[in-house]
């Protein structure tokens, strides 16, 4: 119980990010003359990083058409850059646990499969209030979530051992990460996926709301 910093996943679970993905995405489809999807399918849709993002909202018969495919990734990036600030916003609750974090001189980081500058570029934009000790998005170099490559990263970044930091995180793949890592998974319920996958998924505990977390500190 003697944690000393927390890694927390960004979208679906410090920010609720869910309509600009939306939004974004669907602009890409009608460009291409494909059909929309409803907000609630890119709950299941997003997760693991933009071109999955991008492949799960293209009808199946599409998806082997790299042209295509890169056309519409090209095309999300592009748009998604222009409107992410516009539904964006930390969900209920972040403030005051990172605030309570904060005063509690916990180590806090990010790690998202959003690509690394859009990830820096929003928390710089969206939490700004709070000093984060390291900020890591998908990088070419470095294998995105389930795989604990950045998680471990962070925790060489932060010199302490695995087992002294929380995970944070709303899908099935931040469990994953967690686990893998060797540190104990957190998962939140106030995000994009259900009790059910989390738990699946090797989720240690669930919490209901950002203060929850609170209850796993001394």
């Amino acid at each position: 119980m003697g944690y000393k910093a927390v890694i927390f996943d960004l979208d679906g679970t410090l920010l609720d990010t869910i309509r600009d993905l939306a939004d974004t995405v669907n602009e890409v489809l009608k460009e291409l003359d494909l059909d929309p999807h409803p907000i609630e399918a890119y709950k299941v849709f997003v997760g693991d990083g933009m071109k999955n993002l991008v492949l799960r909202a293209l009808p199946e018969s599409l998806r082997e058409e790299e042209a295509l495919v890169e056309r519409a990734l090209s095309r999300t990036r592009a748009v998604y850059s222009e409107r992410w600030r516009l539904h964006t916003r930390p969900y209920p609750g972040i403030p005051r646990l990172l605030d309570e974090l904060s005063a509690r001189k916990l180590h806090l980081a990010i790690l998202s499969n959003k690509p690394d500058p859009s990830t820096r570029d929003v928390v710089r934009e969206m939490l700004p209030r709070w000093s984060f000790r390291a900020v890591l998005g998908e990088r070419p170099w470095v294998p995105r979530k389930p795989h604990p490559a950045g998680a471990l990263e962070i925790a060489a970044c932060l010199s302490l051992p695995v087992s002294d930091i929380l995970y944070v995180g709303d899908t099935g793949t931040d469990m994953k990460t967690a686990n893998a890592a060797g540190m104990f998974a957190v998962g939140a319920l106030w995000g994009f996926r259900t009790a059910r996958e989390l738990l699946d998924n090797g989720a240690r505990t669930l919490i209901e709301k950002p203060l929850d977390l609170l209850s796993l500190l001394p």
